[in-house]
């Protein structure tokens, strides 16, 4: 900009013509590059350029100051209505830097030196040389009447920083609005008890809690050794209300502890003072937005700005290279554009190279060391150091400073950062800054995000391979890339391997305030002895989901059993290219639920026996001593056995104080043989563990029963564990497990016999669902693996639950029941969805045309032997007769009040024509919808249109309702099961099942739902009869009670509790590969 004059008020340097102002304000700071213009040239061109009106003692001295970066647009402005000569061209050199003086607003010349100038821009060029020979002193020429002084503007970090505090106060409230009970949480972990650290912590809690935020202090003692400060900082890293963590330093302790170790140890997302290495890795290769800045380089670059200067292509010059200050934030101001020097101890002619910087930044530890001379005229300079120093005039006797000379610098600078109130009070201000960030991060993971999800690509081949093969040529993401796409913190997964990983059930916690999705259940018809795909379809469905569809799923699925994996059915993990991956890990061990179930399970069994052996053989009193022996010459209950003598109803908590009948009441729990209900379990095929006689050793005394072994899987704990909600519910249901009635009638628990807390220890892992992924990446939980014939069919409730909370509102969950729509499914619907709380949002019914030409006469469907004629080619006529057990199917799904979509796997032997029918019959029957399924041979894109048509049903109104209500008689529950589920006409009940009844309604458990045990193969009781069979009484042989678990188990007909192995076992093709160690057989 050219100007035409200076006013002497100097609040402005304006160029005007013909009166009309042509420019703003000119800023020294941004365009300190000037030439000064002679009066002589200027007086060449006064008809076109007007003076204006002075002001105040000063005259009109027809000075010109201007810019060569801002001439251009003034030049061109003038020129075209003066007639000026164009300018050739010009090099932009400092000739003159004005500096105001605040408050007195007037300017003052500086040192300067011209470079270089190609041509005269208006006429002749003065320099400030030329200037300074005829006046040297150059305040008379801009003002005769006084002597101008200068001094550098204020950038108060005291101002600043209470401005963003005031920002950061809103964002808090903002973040209590939307979940009342959140808090920023910040902890400061002090080790000793210095005072200079005392006055840090105690400004840090008080900006923290003036913010809105919750600041705890972590005060540990100097004795503190390194491994324990870093189990202390580890416990902090896992802690969901703690967003930022600050260790003080120095560290003031007894041993030698490594600080860098200490910083490093703190998770780099809530390393809120940016000092780990992760996070200043971060700032120097300039991902500023991913991690943290250090705090007071962070507050120099905020104050930097508040100047005005423009940092992309300034001259910065960094004074220091500390790890805290100089380091990094000589990176933020080259990430920034500017051009940076970082001067040191070493560096020669140190004032020289600190001269040239447009931005000083100084950080050198040094009281004052620079000077007046040091710093370019109309510069930016940021002090970071602060010192004591001797100062007689003070109470103290000593007053702090900087590292630049204030009295000095502040008379050549633009722009200056006092001491105190300067960096200083910006330091806490962004630390505070930082922790609402980490804050905010952790509010969006409660209150639901966007996944940064990726699907696998898949490789379909003609024809489809093996199992195996498919499984093997796919290559599994690693298992915390896929926990942290779907919104996982790092503490909430325990891994086991690369390939799997526990969750945390801290999660459904973390995301109370997000809405639940949708929530899939998949059934199936009553299927053949190959079974029709559900587990396949409910894996298609959910690839379809989120590969093709880009919608937020979980698909969550039961843990196999290892009975039937080497027995007829082998894996469970899908098939073809709808599977779940690695599927070696998903039908082995996994990470060893069904293990720890065993092991719980049998340590009952082995407590109840050897109860019932111990109170045969020993006195009241020998027995009660000898369960509360004297520790310390005192007795003393466990928690369990004060249990106990609460439920026998004795007020008394000192084992001395009980009278000899109380301590007999206590001892003995006379357990009926008779009554015993609880099993050994055991995960394989074993027909000869039906009927067992055990106690034979000559050591048992003559105390031997028969009993019999249940597949681990058919176990109470592993009903207890799918339909807990929490730890503490787990814990309780374990003490609830009723194993057998006393001699009274009276029920025996698992707490009586003491061994709660065994089975909750054995069972801890156990609780937390796995984490696992199909062939398309999408994210599987697997978790508990109860039989749907013999147990309740499905898979956990804390599985589903956590992920609902993580898919939210927007998102799918798709669970499998087990087996036909009569069994997992209304168990689902009328036991699990009770316990839960969760409402299905619809219901996929599986169906194929082999099991419905099954079903309407065909040849019975044998497990290893070759398909009868009549299910390879097309025959409608079967088709069409098979289709009434579809059809019981649709309608009872529902009578639940759920939309029922009907997925018709298609196999390579069905005709379009076949499907086509089957499709027209299911939209006749009432089915929402009815889609062709290729998920098998396709993956995710064969089960789009399912896909498609799940998403329509789930968006329809929802008028769930259970079957029947809790405060039915036992027997009533049971009648409309088999009346409304299987189509019977009425039950049966045998002799033992009343009583059986009878005593449990008199237990006080006839509240619970049913869980009938009941044939898979059939709607009714015989699995001979297909179809949809009517008219039936439907028999009840027995039944038992699961009481932990929380329902009632009625067996229909014979129904044996643990499969045996066939002729023709799978493991026949089980093989091992020395060299690759390899699977191969098992699929």
């Amino acid at each position: 900009m050219i100007f035409s004059h200076i006013r002497t008020t100097w609040n402005k340097i304006i160029a005007t013509r013909n009166g009309r102002r042509m420019v703003k304000v000119w800023n020294p700071v941004k365009d300190p590059h000037a030439i000064m213009l002679s009066p002589k040239t200027l007086r060449q061109h006064q008809p076109s350029l007007a003076t204006g009106n002075v002001a105040g003692p000063g005259k009109s001295l027809g000075l010109v100051a201007a810019t060569g970066s801002s001439l251009s647009l003034f030049y061109r402005k003038a020129s075209s209505r003066s007639g000026l000569a164009r300018r050739n061209s010009y090099r932009s050199s400092t000739c003159l830097t004005l500096t105001p003086v605040v408050e007195k607003l007037c300017w003052s010349p500086s040192k300067a030196s011209v470079t270089q100038y190609y041509r005269n821009i208006f006429g002749e060029v003065i320099t400030l040389r030329s200037i300074s020979s005829r006046s040297r002193n150059f305040s008379s020429l801009c003002s005769p009447s006084k002597k101008i002084r200068m001094a550098a503007k204020i950038i108060s970090g005291t101002e600043v920083s209470k401005e963003i505090r005031g920002q950061l106060t809103q964002e808090v409230a903002e973040m209590k609005k939307l979940v009342p009970d959140f808090s920023p949480g910040l902890t400061i972990v002090q080790v000793g008890n210095r005072e200079d650290s005392n006055v840090y912590i105690r400004s840090k809690i008080k900006a923290a809690t003036e913010i809105g935020m919750v600041a705890n202090l972590l005060k540990l003692p100097r004795t503190i050794t390194e491994i324990e400060l870093l189990e202390e900082l580890n416990k902090l890293n896992n802690d969901p209300k703690v967003h930022g963590i600050i260790v003080q330093m120095p560290l003031e302790t007894d041993t030698k502890i490594d600080s860098h170790k200490i910083t490093d140890a703190v998770d780099p997302s809530k390393d809120v003072d940016g000092l780990c290495t992760i996070n200043e890795g971060r700032v120097a290769i300039g991902e500023l937005n991913s991690g943290f800045m250090p705090c007071t380089p962070f507050g120099c670059i905020e104050l930097i700005k508040r100047s005005g200067i423009q940092i992309e292509g300034a001259k910065a010059v960094v004074l220091g290279r500390s790890k805290i200050v100089g380091t990094p934030v000589a990176e933020l101001l080259k990430w920034h554009n500017a051009t940076v020097t970082v001067c040191h101890s070493k560096t020669k002619d140190l004032a020289s190279e600190v001269r040239q910087a447009d931005i000083l930044v100084v950080g050198i530890g040094r009281p004052e060391m620079v000077k007046g001379d040091w710093v370019k005229p109309g510069a930016v300079v940021i002090d970071c150091g602060i010192n004591s120093i001797p100062d007689a005039t003070k109470k103290s006797g000593q007053r702090l400073v900087g590292d630049v000379d204030f009295k000095e610098v502040s008379q050549v600078a633009g722009y200056i950062t006092p001491v105190p109130g300067g960096v200083g009070p910006m330091t806490v201000c962004m630390l505070m800054k930082n922790t609402v960030i980490s804050a905010s991060k952790s509010l969006s993971n409660i209150t639901g995000q966007k996944w940064d999800f990726t699907p696998l690509p898949l490789q379909v081949k003609e024809p489809v391979p093996s199992d195996i093969e498919i499984s093997r040529s796919q290559t599994p993401k690693n298992i915390t890339t896929l926990a942290r796409e779907i919104g996982v913190n790092p503490n909430e997964l325990e891994l086991y391997g690369t390939k799997k990983a526990k969750l945390s059930l801290k999660i459904v916690e973390r995301l109370q305030s997000v809405k639940n999705g949708s929530y899939v259940v998949v059934a199936g018809i009553t299927p053949t002895p190959l079974g029709e795909g559900k587990s396949t379809t409910t894996v298609g469905l959910v690839q379809a989901l989120g590969a093709h569809l880009n919608k937020k799923v979980f698909a969550c699925l039961r843990q196999p059993s290892q009975g039937p994996t080497f027995g007829i059915k082998g894996g469970a993990a899908g098939g073809g290219y709808s599977q779940v991956i690695p599927m070696e890990d998903f039908n082995l061990h996994l990470t060893g639920d069904i293990h720890a179930i065993t092991a719980a399970n049998n340590l009952l069994s082995a407590q109840i026996d050897a109860r019932m052996f111990h109170e045969a053989t020993q006195s009241d009193k020998a027995l009660f001593n000898r369960l509360v022996p004297k520790k310390g010459g005192m007795r003393k209950f466990s928690e369990v056995q004060l249990r106990r003598v609460v439920k026998l109803g004795i007020d008394k908590t000192n084992p001395e104080s009980l009278t000899e009948e109380e301590m007999a009441r206590f001892a003995r729990l006379d357990i009926d043989p008779a009554t015993i209900t609880w099993n050994r379990v055991l995960d394989t095929n074993d027909r000869y563990l039906r009927e067992i006689t055990i106690g034979e050793s000559p050591t048992e005394k003559g105390k031997s029963r028969k009993t019999r072994f249940d597949i681990t899987v058919a176990s109470e704990i592993m009903a207890v564990l799918a339909l807990t909600t929490s730890l503490k519910d787990m814990i309780e249901r374990l003490g609830r497990m009723v194993v057998a009635s006393d001699r009274n009638g009276n029920p025996v628990t698992a707490d009586d016999l003491g061994v709660t807390g065994a089975l909750a220890v054995l069972m801890k892992d156990a609780i937390r669902p796995t984490l696992m992924q199909t062939l398309e990446g999408t994210p599987v939980l697997v978790h508990a693996g109860p039989f749907a014939n013999i147990a309740h069919g499905n898979s956990s409730i804390v599985a589903d639950k956590i992920a609902l909370k993580l898919v939210g509102e927007d998102g799918y969950v798709v669970t499998e029941a087990g087996f036909g729509a009569d069994i997992g499914m209304e168990k689902f619907m009328n036991i699990k969805t009770r316990y839960s709380g969760l409402r299905p949002s619809a219901v996929v019914i599986v169906a194929t045309v082999r099991a419905l030409k099954m079903h309407g006469g065909g040849p019975p469907v044998t497990a290893g032997a070759a398909l009868p004629a009549e299910y390879l080619k097309e025959n409608l006529e079967l088709l069409e007769k098979g289709f009434e057990n579809l059809d019981h199917h649709i309608k009872t799904a529902k009578k639940f009040g759920v939309q029922a979509i009907v997925a018709i796997n298609r196999f390579k032997t069905d005709t379009d024509i076949e499907l086509q029918l089957l499709k027209k019959l299911s939209l006749e029957s009432g089915a929402f919808d009815a889609v062709i399924a290729e998920h098998f041979s396709k993956g995710g894109l064969g089960a789009k249109d399912l896909a498609v048509a799940v998403v329509k049903a789930c968006q329809q109104p929802n008028n769930f309702k259970f079957l029947y209500p809790l405060d039915l008689p036992l027997e009533e529950k049971i009648r409309a099961v088999a009346q409304e589920i299987y189509g019977a006409a009425d039950i049966e009940l045998s002799e033992l099942a009343r009583s059986r009844l009878e005593l449990y309604t008199k237990q006080g458990f006839g509240n619970l739902p049913v869980c009938m045990a009941k044939t898979q193969y059939s709607l009714s009781h015989d699995a001979s009869l297909k179809g949809a069979p009517k008219g039936f009484i439907l028999p009840i042989n027995d039944v038992a009670a699961s009481i932990g678990a929380g329902f009632v188990v009625p067996r229909v007909g014979e129904m044996p509790m643990i499969p045996g192995l066939p002729t023709r076992p799978c493991f026949y093709d089980v093989k091992l590969d020395p060299e690759t160690e390899e699977i191969d057989g098992l699929f």
